[in-house]
């Protein structure tokens, strides 16, 4: 036993002096960091058209370009998207220059009248290059209109309309609050499967989210030819503060929905966006996966296991001077260094106190 001791202690003693004595560990590198931004001029001009609006963004990964859609609601200019080229590399991101604009157009291949119709969301269809659309409908004065999601050729040219769930049509008591329907969509499962995202609550899911508590909003799942598959519960953050100099008027939504990887059918990126008066905006965009979330298609939600989800990053810790009312995302081309950027677009709303900016991320 004195023997064991006597060798024991010098060793312990050399672990404890290499412990105290070692170098510090190095910080981890974040998981995702800034590589740049570019603000557009305000009510900028192209084709005779303001541009502005700008709620969502699609890679082109054929051409180098991305093709973004406005939510003005044919009140400036006929509802429309564009497209535009923008060099996102290592060294950061390069001026944006936009190459075309198209209306969207109905079934009857007419331009959509004033105030008939949402858009949000745009995503480019890796089998055929369409373009599947959404748009959040109208909850006003008497007017109950469904949202609804719409495909287009890349001129515009209406191609189809996809179903949606019962739960999603606008009723009197039921379906989506105003502004809050669908406000999010991706593909996923190799362009196989089409994901959409309903911002808020549905008026049957329970109230808003508040400061002290989040709120549920739905995912829902069909095949890319429309058959309703699943929905799941997904979880909002509270309202991450409280408005002044009046209290409560803020909000959180989902704004955005991306395929964490184009062959995935279940994880998601989800870009929740908040916005405070008094206070500003906060964008925070979580990693979801729907594996072990309950189908709850057209079924309450009471009991439900929600959508599993972890924070990605909080565009507020990256380095941005200014963070606006940040609605699309999509993955832009690939980097050097093996990361993946990320490419983010805001929505003036084509106020004189808001900008429209393009952030590019790169997320390792």
């Amino acid at each position: 036993m004195a023997v064991r001791r006597r060798i024991g202690f010098p060793l312990a003693l050399a672990v404890g002096v290499g412990a105290l004595t070692a170098a510090p560990a190095a910080p981890a590198e974040p998981a995702v960091r800034l590589l740049g931004q570019q603000i557009l001029p305000r009510a900028m001009d192209f084709d005779g058209i303001t541009v502005g609006g700008l709620s969502g963004i699609d890679y082109l990964p054929g051409t180098g370009e991305y093709v973004l859609i406005s939510d003005d609601r044919s009140e400036r200019a006929p509802a429309r998207g564009y497209t535009a080229r923008c060099t996102v590399g290592a060294d950061g991101v390069g001026p944006v220059a936009f190459t075309g604009t198209f209306p969207l157009r109905t079934a009857a291949g007419t331009v959509y009248p004033p105030k008939s119709v949402d858009p949000e969301e745009i995503r480019v269809d890796p089998w055929t290059g369409d373009y599947f659309w959404t748009q959040e409908g109208e909850r006003a004065d008497g007017v109950l209109a469904d949202p609804s999601v719409r495909v287009a050729r890349p001129d515009g040219t209406f191609v189809a309309e996809l179903p949606i769930p019962d739960d999603e049509r606008m009723r009197p008591d039921a379906g989506p609050r105003r502004n809050t329907a669908l406000e999010a969509a991706t593909f996923a499962a190799g362009g196989a499967l089409f994901v959409t995202a309903v911002e808020g609550p549905l008026l049957q899911d329970g109230p808003d989210a508040t400061v002290t508590s989040g709120a549920l909003s739905r995912i829902t799942v069909q095949a890319r030819f429309g058959p309703l598959l699943a929905q799941y519960a997904y979880p909002m953050e509270p309202v991450f503060a409280e408005s002044r100099p009046k209290p409560g008027r803020g909000g959180n939504g989902v704004a955005s929905i991306l395929a964490a990887d184009p062959l995935d059918p279940a994880k998601f990126l989800v870009l929740e966006r908040a916005y405070v008066e008094g206070v500003g905006n906060k964008i925070r965009i979580y990693e979801a996966d729907t594996a072990g979330a309950t189908n709850v298609l057209d079924a309450p939600l009471d009991g439900a296991r929600p959508v599993a989800k972890r924070l990605l990053v909080d565009l507020a810790d990256v380095g941005l001077t200014d963070v606006d009312n940040i609605e699309g995302m999509t993955w832009g081309p690939r980097l050097p260094s093996g990361e993946r950027t990320l490419v983010l677009v805001s929505d003036d709303n084509f106020a004189a106190t808001q900008i429209t900016q393009l952030v590019a991320l790169a997320v390792r």
